[in-house]
């Protein structure tokens, strides 16, 4: 029987998830996991619930799910020392790095690829599993016929989503957060972009909604299916969920896993209303019943998105439209209650009355409480209530929330239950930490003679149709970067056009989804391709790697998707036969220079101008999306674009560093980018864009994304504000311009 694997973002829903019958769950330590704005274990608690969850017959992972910049590599080699005196049954996984630690040094500690390693076909999966990874996580955007496909095609264990909360984007590919403030989500540090309200500019004028915000998974009704099809493990999303919406959900999808066979129509409609208590979106299936990629990439669109459906999870109870101070008594209770490493702000309890809603929290209720500028989100349990004189009501709040602040109802008490607790309130005895190993040092391969002759020095260009290959030659590249899509690989494939540039002179990038209809025609189109006479290609997804390992004349460059912030991960790569790296677009000149020492620059290309996939969805928006700019309340203004290959957001006004590319010369970097991806490229803009490289002007209004100051750090930033700095010069309004304003000057 496959196994039903839960959240426990904290030890209420550890005791949840256990105690409505969960085979395993997954958590998160106080860092390298993808879920940092939750409670998260301490050391002692952590160990505790190993200890105890082992005792009791079940299994538990550990999320080391994001990516690591260079000057982390220690700490991260400190956490899997630990992690491997622990024992944890396996550890989730996004970058390479921790696959090539390991390999290296810790052999025996089972590791499963996550999600965000972006992982959709069987040439994916096989290749993890050949380099030690036990189990994959399928991305999230897959349907019930690809994962037979995958499944069909591999012996490795596949775990899938069956029940929370989607990301709009392609897994592990979004940029959006980053782009805004440098809180990636590849780092755990998500604002929920997809979840903003937008102002979109139709013909009929200004739309308003939340356009990017996708429902709810529910797969209780294809559970026997999936399991049918073999995968392994079921997976529930939420360890930012409170524990009465775990041991809910745990409880439906146990019920249902442990009944279809003797009464498959009656365990799914006892599953589904149990799961009618879930206070969450609307729910979806996405992309489980289309039959194929062209009917999802029509379809799927619609499955998910609903403009009207605000942002937030739960019942809406309005927003705070007062504060005041909390009784005394209440303050001190919160203290005496409140887990060690609880942050300080929310220790300040304080009294809030809500407008807006329809439904007053009593004790013991389950709240969420989402600030105003989606910088953060708490959720709790209502501790008192009180009726003013005049009719009004208050309720308890954390400290660090202010008026405009919006509040959910995530369960009510009558709905809420008492679980036994797992581990025990004495976690003394357990005191295990991280140490103080130090990571042995690692150098990359030198670069040997004639190796890199494919990858010249110079000027590179990237382009995503035949047409402005034309228009891009007049700046003298020494290579086009050309993407393979839809129109490009029909004009490739059937010699639909003379380019002007010889085959060697240009670089063929592989899109980074690779579901496995795809994947049976890249094979098909690579082979193609590579007959024809074209060299060089640019990987971007794991499965490129295994569909370009052995093909005699070619050459794999790993592309910006295949995220190597630090010198384990390009060693990772190197041990899959690359030797050529693009820059992730979100990394930083500091973290570049670090990670690749002056002698292996010239492995390197530097994208300094592009305007970078925000979120890359895998589905045509549906009819009702009749438009191309939409804004943030901030001002900040983007584009989308709805093609064949799927949708893509993109800002307005680029990122560029062209300005700056002296400092990379000086750096020993060699080889730069200009990329205009998504774009139709004018000739005006690219003499714009090489008048700023050549005369080292900034472009006007241009984005530096994290070029500079890296991902957000909070620590930084009170160090800046100590010092009387801004964190970031670049405020949102000026990555793009108002709606309004742009129709003005129409």
């Amino acid at each position: 029987m496959a196994e039903l694997l839960a959240p426990a973002g904290n030890i209420e829903s550890l005791d949840a998830a256990i105690g409505e019958g969960a085979d395993a769950v997954y958590l998160g330590l106080k860092s390298f996991n993808a879920r940092l704005r939750t409670t998260n274990f301490a050391w002692n608690q952590f160990e505790a619930a190993v200890d105890a969850v082992h005792r009791l017959g079940k299994k538990i992972y550990v999320t080391v799910n994001t990516v690591c910049e260079e000057h982390e590599t220690e700490k991260l080699y400190r956490l899997l020392a630990y992690l491997d005196r622990v024992k944890p049954d396996g550890l989730i996984v996004q970058d390479f790095a921790v696959i090539r630690m390991a390999q290296q040094f810790f052999p025996s500690m089972e590791l499963h690829a996550s999600t965000q390693m972006n992982v959709e076909s069987a040439a994916g999966v096989n290749l993890l599993s050949r380099e030690g990874v036990k189990r994959v996580v399928l991305a999230r955007e897959l349907g019930l016929e690809e994962i037979k496909s995958i499944k069909a095609a591999t012996t490795a264990e596949l775990e899938v989503f069956v029940h929370g909360a989607l990301c709009v984007s392609e897994s592990g590919l979004c940029l959006f957060s980053s782009f805004l403030g440098g809180k990636s989500a590849n780092r755990g540090m998500c604002t929920q972009a997809c979840r903003r309200y937008y102002a979109a500019e139709k013909s009929g004028g200004i739309s308003e909604g939340y356009y990017f915000s996708p429902c709810d998974l529910e797969l209780v009704s294809q559970i026997p299916d999936l399991e049918e099809a073999g995968v392994a493990s079921f997976k529930i999303e939420g360890r930012m969920k409170s524990a009465e919406y775990v041991g809910t959900v745990v409880a439906a999808y146990r019920y249902v896993m442990d009944h279809w066979k003797e009464d498959k129509k009656g365990a799914i409609i006892t599953a589904k209303r149990m799961l009618a208590s879930d206070f969450a979106r609307s729910k979806s299936s996405y992309w489980y019943n289309f039959k194929t990629q062209a009917e999802g990439v029509e379809k799927a669109g619609d499955a998910i998105l609903n403009p009207d459906q605000a942002g937030g999870t739960g019942i809406y109870l309005g927003t705070i439209a007062a504060l005041k101070d909390a009784p005394a008594a209440l303050v001190e209770a919160e203290k005496e209650n409140a887990a060690p490493d609880t942050p300080p702000e929310q220790l300040r309890v304080q009294m809030a009355r809500l407008k807006g809603g329809s439904y007053d929290p009593d004790p013991g209720d389950s709240i969420r409480l989402h600030r105003r500028d989606d910088s953060g989100r708490v959720s709790r349990k209502v501790r008192n209530a009180e009726t003013a004189e005049d009719g009004t009501r208050w309720i308890d709040v954390p400290g660090g929330f202010q008026v405009g602040d919006s509040v959910y109802l995530l369960q009510m008490k009558a709905a809420s239950k008492r679980y036994p607790r797992v581990i025990s309130r004495d976690v003394s005895l357990f005191r295990r930490q991280t140490g103080d190993e130090k990571l042995p040092v690692l150098d990359l391969t030198p670069v040997g003679k004639n190796e890199l002759q494919f990858f010249p020095e110079g000027l590179y260009v990237q382009v995503s149709s035949i047409a402005d290959v034309f228009v891009v030659q007049s700046a003298h590249p020494v290579r086009v970067i050309i993407e393979l899509n839809a129109e490009t690989s029909y004009d490739f494939v059937n010699h639909k056009t003379v380019l002007p540039l010889s085959k060697k002179q240009l670089i063929i990038s592989l899109d980074p989804f690779c579901p496995p209809e795809t994947e049976n025609s890249l094979r098909q189109t690579l082979d193609a391709l590579i007959g024809d006479g074209f060299t060089t290609f640019i990987a971007n997804n794991i499965a490129h790697i295994a569909l370009l390992k052995g093909k005699k004349g070619a050459n794999v460059i790993a592309g910006p998707y295949l995220y190597t912030f630090n010198r384990w991960a390009v060693s990772w790569l190197e041990n899959q036969n690359i030797g050529a790296f693009v820059m992730p677009y979100e990394n930083s000149r500091k973290n570049l220079l670090a990670t690749f020492s002056p002698s292996v620059r010239s492995r390197i290309l530097v994208p300094v101008f592009a305007y970078p996939a925000l979120f890359r969805l895998r589905f045509k928006l549906p009819p009702s999306y009749d438009f191309t700019y939409f804004t943030d309340k901030e001002g900040a203004s983007f584009k989308v674009n709805s093609t064949p290959d799927g949708s893509f957001v993109m800002p307005e006004t680029a990122f560029s560093v062209t300005d700056k590319c002296d400092l990379l010369y000086s750096d020993g970097i060699k080889r730069i980018l200009l990329d205009f991806s998504k774009t139709k490229v004018t000739k005006p803009q690219l003499r714009e864009v090489m008048n700023s490289l050549v005369k080292k002007i900034p472009l006007d209004g241009a984005y530096r994304f994290n070029w500079k100051e890296g991902f957000y750090s909070p620590k930084r930033v009170e160090e800046q504000k100590a010092r009387g700095q801004e964190s970031r010069p670049h405020t949102k309004k000026s990555v793009g311009r108002n709606i309004s304003d742009r129709l003005s000057k129409k």
